[in-house]
């Protein structure tokens, strides 16, 4: 069930619980009587914020973007960044611990996007346009890593898109472990993630010599 706080907005009350059922039950076969339920206010209510379900599910991946791309920019955010050659695999290896800490902490918000991915346009296309910039920022990245010669040379979006595909199949087992009634362990999250790495490491880095 949703954190519904008491002090927090309606319309934020509204998105929690929406958010949890759309994750969990699909988008199809959540009602606004039932998000409304959840939350304890009526349908009526949930239309007044949000006009139709359509539009609440605009309004969810918005945030749920501005959640991920906070978390993103946070893991890049670190003051033990290196330099040099190591900069760019340092990046990149925050940026999948990242991921997979949203997975753990947060795995409702995983949840959404594989069923935006599911729905297909118009929602995944508000994703694409929302996240346009943070991987408008990317592209750039991986470019200049490639150009430095401390990557292989790939097409950087094919790049990111398997990345993406790769991170949240992985993330994916996760989750249908819960579904199953199986919390992961700590360590098996751990297992995990370090796959994802070790396999990103020997498909990009060029070692040295």
């Amino acid at each position: 069930m949703p954190t519904s706080v008491n002090s927090n907005p309606t319309d934020q009350r509204i998105l929690d619980g929406a958010l949890e059922l759309f994750a969990d039950r699909g988008f199809e076969a959540t009602s606004l009587d039932l998000i409304g339920k959840v939350v304890g206010i009526s349908k009526q209510s949930v239309l007044y914020w949000f006009p139709s379900k359509e539009d609440l599910l605009m309004a969810l991946v918005d945030r749920s973007v501005d959640d991920l791309s906070l978390a993103l920019e946070d893991s890049l955010e670190n003051p033990r960044s290196p330099s040099g050659r190591d900069q760019g695999w340092f990046k990149i290896e925050s940026v999948v611990k990242a991921v997979f800490r949203v997975s753990a902490k947060r795995p409702e918000l995983i949840g959404l996007l594989r069923e935006i991915s599911r729905l297909g346009p118009p929602a995944s296309s508000r994703l694409v346009e929302r996240f346009d910039p943070l991987l408008t920022r990317a592209y750039a990245f991986l470019d200049g890593e490639m150009d430095r010669g401390t990557i292989k040379r790939h097409e950087p979006k094919f790049l990111l898109l398997a990345t993406y595909s790769m991170v949240v199949g992985m993330v994916s087992e996760i989750e249908l472990l819960r579904a199953m009634g199986e919390e992961p362990s700590m360590r098996s999250l751990v297992k995990r993630r370090s796959d994802v790495l070790e396999f990103l490491r020997s498909a990009l880095l060029i070692e040295r010599d």
